[in-house]
């Protein structure tokens, strides 16, 4: 476990840390966006994290290399198995190209202009492959596994060097599920959490995933795994990986 962290820690470097900081879009849909996803493509990763940006809620549809629940489907609707792919059943609109998804985001629902490191396009893709390369592979390949009869909801934000292990078994597994974006805010959501538990700390956070999280739990912690099919939450990155692999593997 230590050297799978390490070197999500590695990957969460390589972009800068980007995908971290929200700053809420002006307008939210009110169907939950969809996005068929491969959780290590630098092409994917750059799409998921405008969606932490502009902390938006997405539905993930995992469709890692092999796999046969969804990637047929993708073909079949789209016209080829070329990731990322977004569906918004609030406006019609579906389209494939991460910079593409990125601009859509920001200007139908950030409302303001995309930030000036989107349009470096070619050094942002550059990036995310070397942080995709960091993982080995990780979050590609498909592995045996059934689906569950509800959505699971994952809280995370997209660079989380702990939250990125739970993502790639879920893709592995083609377990769809809600993302719930949990993006940081304020400066105090830097302080690890047993340290702020330590200190009485609470952020002042206004981003509404982190607000539930903190009413359903007592708590913010990244990440956190909730499924609806067994009324079961859980924090820390290897709890949740064993809970996923004992209900959900083969």
């Amino acid at each position: 476990m230590a050297g799978n962290i390490s070197s999500s820690l590695l990957s969460t470097s390589l972009r800068g840390m980007a995908g971290i900081n929200s700053m809420a879009a002006k307008i939210k849909p009110v169907k939950v966006l969809q996005l068929y996803d491969i959780e290590n493509c630098p092409y994917c990763r750059l799409a998921r994290e405008a969606f932490t940006e502009l902390d938006l809620d997405v539905h993930i549809i995992p469709c890692p290399k092999s796999g046969q629940r969804f990637r047929p489907e993708l073909k079949k609707r789209g016209g080829k198995a070329q990731f990322p792919y977004l569906i918004d059943p609030n406006t019609g609109v579906e389209m494939y190209e991460s910079l593409d998804i990125v601009a859509y985001l920001y200007e139908t629902y950030g409302q303001r202009p995309v930030p000036l490191k989107w349009r470096l396009g070619p050094v942002q893709t550059f990036s995310s492959m070397l942080a995709s390369a960091a993982r080995l592979g990780r979050g590609m390949q498909v592995r045996s596994g059934h689906p569950p009869e509800k959505l699971l909801e994952l809280y995370s934000f997209e660079s989380s060097p702990f939250a990125r292990p739970v993502r790639e078994l879920l893709c592995e597994l083609e377990l769809p599920y809600i993302l719930r974006s949990c993006g940081r805010s304020d400066w105090q959501e830097w302080i690890l959490p047993p340290l702020r538990k330590a200190l009485g700390v609470t952020p002042a956070s206004t981003l509404k995933n982190r607000l539930h999280l903190q009413q359903r739990e007592g708590k913010v912690s990244i990440p956190y795994l909730f499924d609806p099919n067994t009324d079961t939450g859980l924090f820390e990155c290897a709890d949740i990986l064993d809970y996923l692999q004992v209900t959900y593997g083969s």
